[in-house]
């Protein structure tokens, strides 16, 4: 299968398509079957979305997504993304299952497994930091600066659900890089290119726990990032249980530059690589010794596991994953990459058959139905163990299988509609009012098939009076104004509440835009 895969998108649909085109045409391809895009996707549908959205003033772009989602377009390949830390993220907020935000542009949502045709994709999007690891999905419109960044950090439950997938996957796609992916690759080059990089990577901040620790898990044929502007390709070799090998030797170069039938992507500009071999491997965290004080200060999911876990899945088979960043959609840089990709997990027949289409996972609906029960938007879940959730999946497969395989349910629907209203140019780019909250038919469609509680609704007169309560802030005597925190409705209490989360960092240089 032809895949295209992109790095950041930042809004620029248009270039980024006509660039696959042209790779296309050169190669003499009739087009390609699906395109990834790792985040920074920028689904900005008016220009109140920019207010949704975490980025300087003087970066503020409307962009062109709007043409898509107004209709004025159309995608001419298969769209899929995953979010990113500059998003319109009160667009994004309505898809939390996943969902079309245009016709043929399909976001995965926080967490999500799909089937397309006879391959398998797993996303995680956000960045991680450790800070909010442990909260839920509490930011709601209107957004102050902190909340509009804090929501699109990754969150403890969505990794659980992804940690809890016990069969192969053939794809895994996180906007941030898993933590410590950068030593399995050609290190050196990397920092003399980003030479800020270094400092963060041998700290051990660069990177995602989250996304590292779901890699590991999951184990893909090939993983997909972003984030930081470059192309940089790696290997990981994993072993029988869930460590990994951290080799400091580059991946070869027919890793880094591998296209579709072996012939040279025309969009790539090729930087000869020098061979870290023979170097001395870097002093990294998983080398050194860590504190018991330290280890208490990560995240609860992140320490060594109690008697409730189980053994490794005997169906995640797979050995060795190749791991590939790409740039942003720029002039001379490599962004984009076409690749032939033979699925290694199991498919069944209905999502194998051409024209291919996206279907739902059967073992990723059960895991959602697990999981149903816990409220992401309002309290800070208590997680059940691996064990006892293994017992709530089987169960809920058994549902899938009888309620939506067998009554050939599966393939996801044609069903965007419009939320927000299309772009008025009229409309100031600067302006400050904010985005109204929408309800999305596409998750409540999704709730009421699996019949689940749509945490992601909320009546008018609450949406309302949490605008009017920020409309109406105190000044400070400093000039600026007292800002509202967030908050969500109640519902269902979960599982109760649990410890604060740990420290970390999203790794991405602190002082510059990613």
């Amino acid at each position: 299968m032809r895949i295209a895969v992109e790095g950041c998108g930042h809004g620029t649909l248009n270039s980024i398509y006509a660039s696959i085109q042209k790779s296309c045409q050169i190669n003499r391809w009739n087009g390609i079957d699906l395109l990834i895009i790792g985040g920074d996707f920028q689904a900005v549908r008016d220009t109140h979305d920019l207010n949704g959205m975490s980025v300087p003033p003087k970066y503020r772009s409307i962009g062109d997504f709007h043409e898509y989602y107004s209709g004025k377009r159309t995608a001419p390949y298969l769209t899929l993304f995953v979010g990113g830390n500059h998003e319109a993220s009160n667009h994004l907020w309505e898809l939390y299952y996943g969902g079309w935000v245009a016709p043929n542009i399909y976001y995965m949502g926080a967490a999500n497994v799909l089937r397309f045709g006879p391959l398998r994709i797993a996303g995680l999007s956000g960045i991680y930091k450790g800070g909010d690891y442990n909260k839920p999905h509490h930011e709601r419109l209107p957004y102050d600066s902190r909340t509009v960044k804090s929501i699109y950090h990754v969150r403890d439950l969505d990794v659980r659900k992804l940690l809890s997938v016990r069969t192969q996957v053939d794809i895994g796609i996180s906007h941030d890089w898993p933590k410590e992916i950068v030593w399995k690759g050609k290190w050196q080059q990397l920092f003399r290119f980003k030479p800020y990089l270094e400092t963060d990577a041998r700290s051990g901040r660069l990177g995602s726990l989250a996304a590292q620790r779901v890699m590991d898990r999951l184990r893909p044929k090939h993983w997909f990032a972003a984030h930081l502007h470059c192309k940089y390709a790696a290997l990981v070799q994993h072993k029988n249980d869930l460590e990994t090998d951290v080799k400091p030797e580059p991946p070869p170069d027919t890793i880094a530059n591998e296209s579709a039938n072996g012939v040279k992507n025309a969009d790539e500009i090729d930087i000869e690589l020098e061979s870290d071999q023979g170097q001395p491997p870097p002093t990294t965290p998983e080398n050194a010794d860590v504190s018991e004080s330290l280890r208490n200060e990560l995240p609860a999911s992140f320490r060594q596991k109690s008697n409730d876990s189980l053994p490794y899945p005997a169906d995640i088979v797979n050995k060795i994953t190749s791991f590939l960043a790409l740039d942003k959609c720029l002039p001379k840089r490599r962004f984009l990459q076409i690749l032939n990709i033979e699925p290694i997990s199991n498919s069944p027949k209905p999502s194998n058959m051409q024209p291919y289409r996206l279907h739902y996972d059967k073992e990723w609906l059960a895991i959602s139905r697990a999981f149903s029960s816990v409220n992401p938007v309002y309290h800070t879940p208590q997680l059940y163990g691996e064990a006892q959730y293994r017992r709530l999946i089987e169960a809920e497969e058994e549902w899938v299988e009888k309620h939506l395989v067998e009554a050939g349910q599966m393939a996801v629907p044609q069903n965007f509609e419009l939320t927000a209203p299309v772009y008025d140019p009229r409309i100031n780019i600067q302006t400050k009012e904010q985005p109204k909250e929408y309800t999305n038919p596409q998750t409540v469609a999704f709730c009421k098939m699996l019949e689940i509680e749509n945490f992601f609704d909320a009546p008018e007169e609450e949406r309302e009076e949490r605008r009017k309560s920020v409309a109406e802030r105190i000044p400070r005597s400093d000039g600026t104004n007292r800002e509202y925190h967030g908050g969500g409705r109640g519902g269902r209490r979960g599982f109760g509440s649990r410890g604060r989360g740990g420290r970390g960092t999203s790794g991405v240089g602190r002082s510059r835009w990613h």
